[in-house]
């Protein structure tokens, strides 16, 4: 498993997920995405997103100014059961 780091300080939604979504599309399953934001509603963009793709979104939190969300890809077998 590698750990991967995707910053999108100062971008505000949608792109936050657009780019994680083409960061995630590249990384093996069982990778792992760090993702620094700074927009308040990327806490609720990050929640409603891995539930829908069936990645898990194993940390959230909030940093000083900053979200930091760790997510681990999940296999196309897997998100289909």
């Amino acid at each position: 498993m590698e750990e991967h780091v995707l910053d999108v300080r100062g971008l505000s939604c949608p792109m936050p997920i657009v780019k994680t979504k083409k960061t995630m599309d590249q990384l093996p399953a069982g990778n792992q995405l760090v993702v620094l934001a700074t927009d308040p509603g990327s806490v609720a963009d990050f929640e409603a997103w891995t539930k829908r793709t069936g990645h898990k979104l194993l940390q959230a939190e909030q940093v000083g100014n900053e979200f930091h969300f760790r997510i681990e890809k999940v296999g196309l077998k897997a998100q289909e059961g």
